[in-house]
């Protein structure tokens, strides 16, 4: 059966009452305003139908927790709701009801007296104290000014919430209407709520609109200056677009699109390696889509030429005859019996490696005038390379010795 309504009782002065409590998540319902809600926790449908079998009445509380699926104490809710009717009611195939709710006046919650299976509390109602004069008048005016300059800026705005809010003539309900029609975050809202003074929820709603006018009108210039460069840039890019169409027609094209139809000639040629073509061509195809005066544009053109430059099938053979080699160290280098015999090793086993072996890399440390120098190039012209002697004295920045990035202003390759 469902549960019978306590009679009021005045408690110190006020008319207590119990009610049963629907706990919202994401609004809170002020007085006199008129709104949609979804009910599908079954609390809260419990809830819905005990309001219905009475009076219709029913207090609407925000939870402090809006992730919190069930409310156990009155800690879990704020300590002041709205007393509302239920209007209109919609049951949906999902198991929700989709309801109307007016609300009606703020009520203090003093206990919840049930939780299960729905809420039950014993509430006060809380009277707003009559607030006239010049002072409220003033204010009123102020937050109507603020208001409207607001109202320019917010899309989901209600088309006569001005109007509305222009001809509210109780400064609690002005507050109370523009709290509601801001996109405000709940607990500012819930803080609105629990004013009663009509003048201290004024002035707080003033300091609010003006803080979030300032946030607006920044957010509209930041907006505005990135839709205009949006805008500058498409148009420039139809215009070029339009220009290459008639170039085409005319049998003419510009100089960047030659450059870039240039660049796919100069890889094609060069035979590169399959890894380092594709990635040529990666390149190419980002050039392509830039504008010519774009910052990347010059990073992207010489990471191409150097590409290009670089000798990728230039090599020489390897000559691993030890015999020669042997020869060769002992013409140039008197002694060091050592040292020699740990380089014809080196030469020894990369003969019989062959590919399967990487070149090693051979360290001499030593003072200086004791022959490492001569000894690389003797290394080298035993085997038949080129010798490239690279002096590292004096470096300070390791980029020039591995390179710098790409990214890097004047990015130049190491000298390894």
């Amino acid at each position: 059966m469902p549960r019978r309504r306590t009679p009021p009782v005045e408690t110190a002065g006020l008319v207590v009452a119990e009610l049963p409590v629907m706990p919202i998540r994401d609004f809170v319902l002020f007085p006199r305003v008129v709104t949609g809600a979804s009910v599908g926790r079954e609390p809260s449908l419990q809830a819905l139908e005990a309001a219905l079998a009475r009076d219709r009445t029913v207090v609407a509380v925000a939870q402090r927790d809006p992730t919190q699926e069930t409310i156990t104490t009155a800690a879990d809710l704020y300590p002041v709701g709205t007393e509302a009717v239920i209007g209109q009611t919609v049951r949906l195939p999902d198991g929700s009801t989709n309801i109307v709710l007016q609300g009606l006046r703020r009520v203090r919650l003093l206990e919840l007296t049930q939780t299960t299976p729905y809420l039950v509390a014993r509430v006060a109602p809380l009277d707003e104290p009559v607030r006239q004069g010049l002072e409220i008048e003033a204010q009123m005016r102020t937050v109507l000014s603020l208001f409207e300059k607001c109202l320019k800026f917010l899309e989901n705005a209600p088309e006569d919430a001005y109007v509305t809010a222009l001809n509210a003539d109780d400064p609690g309900w002005l507050a109370d209407f523009v709290a509601w029609t801001m996109e405000w975050p709940l607990a500012r809202r819930q803080e609105i709520l629990e004013i009663l003074d009509p003048r201290a929820r004024l002035r707080q709603v003033s300091v609010y609109l003006a803080r979030e006018l300032d946030l607006l009108e920044l957010k509209h210039q930041i907006q505005t200056q990135v839709q205009q460069e949006v805008d500058r840039s498409q148009r420039e890019y139809f215009l070029r677009e339009q220009l290459k169409a008639i170039q085409r027609e005319l049998g003419e094209s510009d100089p960047f699109t030659r450059e870039i139809h240039d660049l796919r000639e100069q890889v094609a040629r060069a035979q590169l390696p399959e890894p380092v073509a594709r990635k040529a061509h990666e390149e190419i195809d980002r050039l392509s889509l830039m504008p010519p005066a774009a910052p990347d544009v010059a990073i992207i053109r010489t990471y191409l030429d150097w590409l290009l430059h670089l000798p990728w099938h230039t090599a020489t053979p390897d000559n691993l005859d030890i015999t020669q080699a042997a020869a060769i160290l002992d013409a140039n280098h008197y002694g060091l019996p050592k040292v020699k015999e740990r380089i014809l090793e080196y030469l020894a086993v990369r003969h019989l490696a062959g590919a399967r072996m990487r070149s090693p890399i051979l360290c001499f440390v030593g003072p200086p005038g004791v022959g490492k120098t001569s000894l690389g190039r003797s290394i080298a012209q035993a085997m038949g390379r080129r010798f490239v002697r690279v002096s590292l004295g004096g470096i300070r920045d390791e980029a020039e010795i591995r390179g710098h990035r790409r990214t890097y202003v004047g990015a130049l390759p190491g000298r390894i």
